[in-house]
């Protein structure tokens, strides 16, 4: 099945930002599969070191102009778009002033991690699915990559599962093992709840940490690869407390990945 429809969800592509190996990762797969005739979107946070003139930026107002609840806040939801240079693949960016305008990803100019980066994962995470809706295009695979988009396999699988687009969709999780040590507030699961969540499905997130990010993703994606070929012992420990129930694999980033996620994508469908 070549046609599938697979959206990639990511911190950041090549060559819009790249701060680790998942921009290289999410700028090389989507354009493989595409030449084996699958169908491709690309979300990602447009985060303030994008220069929106030199990359051609510009806002799709028909997508923008959604609210997202962060708490008890609303936040506007702005959508761009651009094209990857020498390929024919665009990237949708999910905007926000008050979470992605800063000049930096997650660290401050003095490396202070964000408070705020479980809000922006958040945001991140339920901008990309109301996206998706707004689109109207149902993707069969939604193959999210790192701890920022953790989140999305447990609203697929709760709060959009009836949802006509999302009904049929799988989700992949690739770890790509960016940790960070900070550890977030006690009102965490307040803010990732929504319809159809109950405390019980948020227990791996109570560690409020960046293992308890990978945790949530683990339990709830359909697929979870390891790309990182040297994770230390606790993190293989993470995935091991949850492996007997779900389909684990290690695809390197190498000459082989391709074909692996090929066939991953065409066995989770099928």
């Amino acid at each position: 099945m070549s046609n599938l429809r697979i959206l990639y969800v990511a911190s950041e592509i090549n060559p819009f930002l790249k701060t680790t190996e998942v921009a290289d990762f999410v700028r090389r797969l989507p354009q493989a599969m595409q030449e084996r005739g699958m169908e491709i979107r690309i979300l990602v946070p447009r985060f303030g070191l994008i220069n929106e003139r030199k990359n051609r930026l510009h806002e799709v107002v028909r997508l923008s102009g959604i609210n997202i609840s962060i708490g008890d806040e609303e936040k506007p939801l702005i959508i761009k778009v651009a094209s990857i240079p020498n390929a024919k693949l665009q990237v949708y960016f999910i905007d926000n002033e008050d979470y992605f305008h800063r000049k930096s990803v997650f660290f401050d100019k003095e490396d202070n991690f964000y408070e705020d980066n479980d809000e922006r994962a958040i945001f991140f995470c339920k901008g990309v699915l109301e996206t998706v809706k707004k689109l109207g295009w149902s993707p069969d695979i939604i193959h999210c990559n790192d701890w920022m988009t953790s989140l999305i396999p447990l609203y697929v699988q709760s709060t959009y599962k009836n949802d006509p687009i999302f009904k049929d969709s799988k989700t992949v999780f690739t770890i790509h093992n960016n940790r960070f040590s900070h550890k977030f507030g006690d009102d965490l699961l307040d803010k990732v709840k929504m319809i159809d969540i109950d405390d019980s499905m948020l227990h791996p997130l109570k560690t409020a940490d960046y293992e308890g990010f990978i945790k949530i993703g683990v339990e709830f994606a359909d697929a979870v690869i390891n790309a990182d070929e040297e994770s230390s012992d606790s993190f293989k420990k993470v995935i091991a407390d949850i492996s007997n129930k779900i389909k684990i694999d290690t695809i390197q980033n190498g000459d082989d990945a391709e074909e692996s996620y090929f066939n991953l994508y065409n066995d989770l469908v099928g």
